[in-house]
């Protein structure tokens, strides 16, 4: 294992050009590095982040920082974090949203890149798609994934999506932001000092 063949595989991944037939066309979005300690398993990027290929360049993003109280600066710090979604490029608008990630890129990529990641801590697999894919035969829906976040540690921590589409859910779930979101912060603070 070397930091030469993850830089070749992230290299790979980001000339990856598997689903040619979309809307704005393949640019593979993620960070990895083989010293982060945590991992961010989120869906796909928003044409924002596609626009800019910076991962959680967003509202999304915003929350998704608040959540862990980390500045821009400390979230984007390769080295301690690394940002793989389930799917790779954005996928193109759907009746009430973005549609779903590709299902092609998990399988193709994700035992790879984790491979070339041994010190990963903690990963937080932010919503549904993140939570099925790693979760398999466990996964019931978002919201009893969140409330047994304890059943899934101390590695995985299933998390709702931040994006704004979600403000209902987080006022239906007061729970969430009162006592889950303390100790993720906890949690983060352990892993990275400082």
């Amino acid at each position: 294992m070397s930091m030469s063949t993850l830089i070749r595989l992230v290299n790979e991944i980001r000339g990856c050009d598997h689903c040619r037939g979309l809307p704005l066309g393949p640019r593979p979005v993620l960070r990895a590095s083989a010293t982060a300690r945590i991992l961010i398993v989120g869906q796909a990027p928003g044409t924002r982040v596609h626009n800019t290929g910076i991962p959680w360049n967003d509202p999304s993003g915003d929350r998704l920082r608040d959540w862990l109280a980390l500045s821009r600066e400390q979230f984007y710090d390769e080295s301690r974090i690394a940002i793989v979604p389930m799917g790779f490029c954005y996928p193109g608008k759907g009746k009430s949203g973005d549609l779903p990630p590709r299902s092609e890129c998990a399988p193709l990529w994700h035992e790879p890149l984790l491979a070339q990641m041994p010190g990963l801590e903690l990963i937080l697999l932010v919503g549904q798609y993140a939570q099925k894919y790693y979760l398999p035969g466990k996964f019931q829906n978002v919201t009893a994934a969140v409330k047994q976040w304890r059943e899934y540690g101390p590695k995985f921590f299933p998390l709702v999506h931040p994006s704004p589409r979600n403000r209902r859910w987080l006022r239906n779930n007061p729970w969430f932001e009162e006592e889950v979101v303390p100790v993720l912060r906890q949690r983060v603070g352990q892993i990275l000092p400082g």
